[in-house]
């Protein structure tokens, strides 16, 4: 039996305890600063409030500020931040997990640099270890989402990071009859392929938010969806070639982002722009709610923007990419660039 001390009680984090409590491991979850509520309402009746669900018996919930006994002895310790809890774990969490303890991430997302380039969370922690500490930092990516997988239907992901070895080892702990876990030490593959795939399920559910505003709440039209998510997967696999990952890893891409514009917090901010409503008033109509997919698609736009400074890319590559930051962070209107998708080839 091992020890995995979850840190951050968000849903994918919590759900992720269903499998490791199953194969018969201590599961301690430590709530963030923001999670407190989530905690007390877990020691009182095991129910987590934002996934909906009641956790497994027998877990141990910890609050934040318990954070360093439920470190005590642990075996593996799993980051469940968001984007937005990617420094606040680098500042407060990293200088206190043991080195000879390895951790794995939920957090998906990219970091763009003064360059143009793009560096993974793992890479990012990694530069902000303390002076001489050396920790064994992991990710996972691929098309889940955490209610389904605390439903315990099939999942398939990915497991990467730099030791094969070490990814084996958190592969037993973690993999499932419903959990399927491949392993990769393309770390930069993996992670540019999920990370990217929140920027553009924004982008192909627009066409959602169009045929809702032309014909009424509730119509689907699949074709132009269908348009858009062939898009999406073109400039995903250019990125992917940018930041030098393998191209085989858009199948965790592509297949995020098929799970992603079937529903959740991005689908809804793309439906609400593409009906028509405002940026600034559709952000105040999902108040609260955590919408990583705007922050990677800013960071994302803007990486391709300085790389297209600097003559390495060429914008007019990215359409659907502009498109959204466009909608996000200039104020436009939706007007899907389609003559721009078409292409020739000889």
């Amino acid at each position: 039996m091992s020890i995995v001390t979850f840190i951050g009680s968000g849903q994918m984090a919590s759900a992720l305890t269903f499998p490791v409590k199953e194969n018969g491991h201590e599961v301690r979850l430590v709530g963030s600063p923001l999670d407190h509520e989530i905690i007390d309402e877990l020691r009182k009746s095991r129910f987590h409030i934002n996934l909906k669900r009641t956790l497994p018996e027998g877990l141990k919930y910890y609050q934040i500020e318990e954070v360093e006994e439920a470190l005590k002895g642990t075996d593996v310790v799993l980051c469940g931040v968001s984007s937005f809890g990617v420094d606040w774990f680098a500042e407060n969490i990293l200088p206190i997990i043991p080195e000879d303890v390895p951790m794995i991430a939920v957090t998906k997302g990219m970091i763009d640099q003064p360059d143009g380039s793009m560096i993974t969370y793992p890479a990012y922690w990694e530069s902000k270890l303390p002076a001489g500490k050396k920790l064994s930092i992991n990710a996972i990516g691929g098309p889940c989402t955490s209610y389904e997988l605390a439903d315990h239907d099939d999942s398939a992901v990915a497991f990467c990071g730099r030791d094969i070895e070490t990814l084996r080892y958190l592969k037993s702990i973690f993999t499932a009859p419903y959990y399927h876990v491949s392993l990769s030490t393309d770390v930069v593959g993996v992670e540019c392929a999920v990370a990217l795939k929140n920027a553009y399920a924004l982008g192909v559910s627009l066409a959602v938010g169009i045929a809702e505003a032309r014909e009424g709440i509730g119509v689907q039209h699949y074709n132009s969806q269908a348009a858009l998510f062939g898009q999406s997967v073109k400039e995903m696999k250019q990125l992917l070639e940018l930041v030098g990952g393998g191209e085989e890893n858009i199948i965790y891409g592509a297949g995020d982002l098929y799970v992603t514009i079937f529903g959740g917090r991005t689908r809804k901010i793309g439906t609400l722009l593409g009906r028509g409503m405002a940026f600034d008033d559709a952000m105040k109509e999902l108040a609260g709610v955590t919408l990583e997919s705007i922050v990677i698609a800013t960071r994302t736009a803007n990486a391709v923007r300085r790389l297209a400074e600097n003559g390495k890319v060429d914008l007019a590559d990215f359409p659907l990419l502009m498109h959204v930051d466009a909608l996000i962070n200039k104020g436009e209107s939706v007007n899907i660039p389609w003559k721009a998708f078409e292409t020739e080839k000889f």
